[in-house]
């Protein structure tokens, strides 16, 4: 992939992390799952459960990550390019952006950012 490619990739993603948020009603729930330690942002560009979490919260990881997966999809496909190079890019600006005392897998373990 070109270094042009990567950079306007790079951008659509940051842009379209935005339509992939949360919806409301999860944001919420999200932030307080994530500052309790429950889950974190994984370097595939998906959440993850850091401990076990109970059924309401799981349901959450898997509707997000459906839903960051249908947006990745969409940007591969609009960028001619694979999806996990759009989950990696995700995965990383997802971490970059975490705030502190949270949990981040960055490939190789969970680790308190």
């Amino acid at each position: 992939m070109t270094l042009i490619r990567t950079v306007f990739l790079a951008v659509l993603l940051a842009v379209g992390l935005f339509a992939i948020a949360p919806a409301p009603a999860f944001a919420q729930s999200l932030e307080q799952a994530k500052s309790s330690g429950l889950i974190g942002e994984r370097a595939d560009g998906l959440l993850g459960a850091v401990k076990s979490p109970p059924p309401p919260v799981q349901q959450m990881i898997d509707t997000i990550n459906a839903q960051r997966m249908d947006e990745y999809r969409r940007i591969a496909q609009q960028n001619g390019t694979a999806v996990q190079a759009v989950m990696a890019i995700a995965g990383q600006k997802l971490i970059e952006r975490s705030p502190g005392g949270t949990f981040v897998n960055p490939g190789d373990g969970w680790v308190r950012k």
